[in-house]
């Protein structure tokens, strides 16, 4: 195998967003989950997304997993890594994305790499180094309030100096706009003032484009999914590969029953949570009650398990932001977060005993949680569900035969539920 790109993303959702953006870019994509076995069957691809659940764990711990995964894509050839991270920056004063970032940057001797969360076509947008959501900056959004990552300094300028050791400099939308050499000439000026990173703006799809241009000729970036949709259109253009059509995860029909799980608290879940008990059963569990009462995942599972020959349920612990607070107040931030993720992957892993073979599961920490625990090594991509989000054949499960669709919590529209089992025949 010989990847003309690699990328290493924080979690599960956000590599199946990149996964998603690659394959419409024309790359024959694979997401892993981790650093792949050896005995792992993977075909031909032109890139690889690892997925890592890093994003909210301890620095030290995310920098280590994320050099192992860089150092098995250099092994397959890639030229490029691309880092991925939330197009929200989801990241605290202590990391993660600074000590990733400042470690692949001296593995790979890189002088200066380029920083942008920006993709447009999600609404956000990187202005004078500010993040965007929408028409406000991110600190004024509804998204600033991540239950473990809150972002509430929209200046990534500022926020990935706090984190990382290296300065960090400003490549500025009229500098974007007059080209890739413009943005070339001033990458070097900052490398020659001894700056390390550069968060670059991006307002519209072709900034991305001339990014990816500048990007493929580094052998690192960091960004979200509009640095990867950069870098294929880039790769695709220079001719390094050859645009595919046919989606990989295409294949016979799966079948079987049908779970949905929801962890996140983003309004855009629980707007869908709503949405989807017109059409299906769905259970809320009491976030306490999972902390205090063991009996919580076996309540929830005999409520399921007499349902599921009738049709999908779904199965939600999402709160408003207000109840996190108030869990996290009473339980401890962290304590609360695993609690409920561990009952998450405890209820995913009886369901799929219980034949489950399409399972859609909404959130990031969530998923992550969920696929650990089932010990599926990696998929394969296949049609776009929502922007961002791709149905995803299982390589390798233990249970045979399986679609999933992992949903970031801003992601989808109001009828993510139904699109998602829709698609997942």
């Amino acid at each position: 195998m010989t990847l003309a790109l690699g990328c290493i993303a924080d979690d599960y959702t956000g590599a199946s967003d990149l996964a998603n953006t690659l394959t419409r870019a024309g790359l024959r994509t694979v997401q892993t989950i981790g650093v792949p076995a050896d005995d792992l069957a993977l075909p031909e691809v032109d890139a690889v997304v690892v997925s890592l659940k890093s994003r909210s764990i301890e620095a030290g711990l995310a920098v280590v997993r994320s050099r192992a995964a860089e150092k098995w894509l250099r092994g397959r050839g890639a030229g490029h890594v691309l880092f991925k991270i939330c197009s929200t920056f989801d990241s605290t004063d202590a990391g993660n994305i600074g000590p990733v970032m400042d470690a692949l940057r001296a593995d790979c001797g890189e002088a200066v790499v380029l920083v942008t969360p920006a993709f447009p076509e999600t609404g956000r947008t990187v202005y004078q180094g500010n993040l965007f959501v929408g028409a406000v900056p991110l600190n004024e959004s509804p998204l600033k309030d991540h239950p473990l990552n809150p972002m509430h300094d929209s200046n990534l300028v500022r926020v990935l100096a706090r984190q990382s050791r290296t300065q960090v400099g400003l490549v500025d939308l009229a500098t974007v706009t007059r080209g890739a050499e413009a943005v070339r000439t001033r990458l070097a000026e900052l490398a020659g003032d001894g700056i390390g990173a550069a968060v670059i703006d991006a307002v519209f799809d072709r900034n991305l484009e001339t990014i990816g241009l500048v990007a493929a000729r580094h052998r690192l970036s960091v960004g979200a999914s509009g640095m990867g949709l950069g870098l294929a259109r880039a790769l695709v253009a220079t001719g390094k590969v050859r645009s595919a059509s046919a989606s990989s995860a295409q294949g016979t029909a799966v079948g079987g029953a049908a779970g949905c799980l929801a962890g996140s608290c983003s309004q855009a879940t629980l707007q869908q949570i709503a949405k989807a008990e017109a059409v299906m059963p769905v259970l809320r569990l009491d976030p306490d009650r999972i902390l205090t009462d063991k009996g919580e995942v076996e309540r929830a599972l005999a409520w399921a398990r007499p349902r599921l020959a009738d049709g999908p349920v779904l199965i939600a612990s999402s709160s408003t932001p207000d109840q996190v607070a108030a869990l996290q107040a009473r339980h401890g931030r962290d304590a609360a977060g695993h609690a409920i993720e561990q009952a998450m992957a405890d209820i995913a892993e009886n369901l799929v005993k219980s034949g489950v073979r399409r399972l859609i599961v909404a959130g990031g920490e969530t998923s992550g949680a969920v696929i650990d625990r089932l010990g599926i090594p990696g998929f394969l991509v296949g049609a776009e569900i929502a922007a961002g989000v791709p149905v995803l054949r299982a390589i390798g499960a233990e249970a045979g035969d399986m679609l999933l669709a992992l949903k970031s919590g801003n992601f989808g529209g109001p009828e993510f539920f139904a699109d998602a089992l829709g698609l997942m025949r």
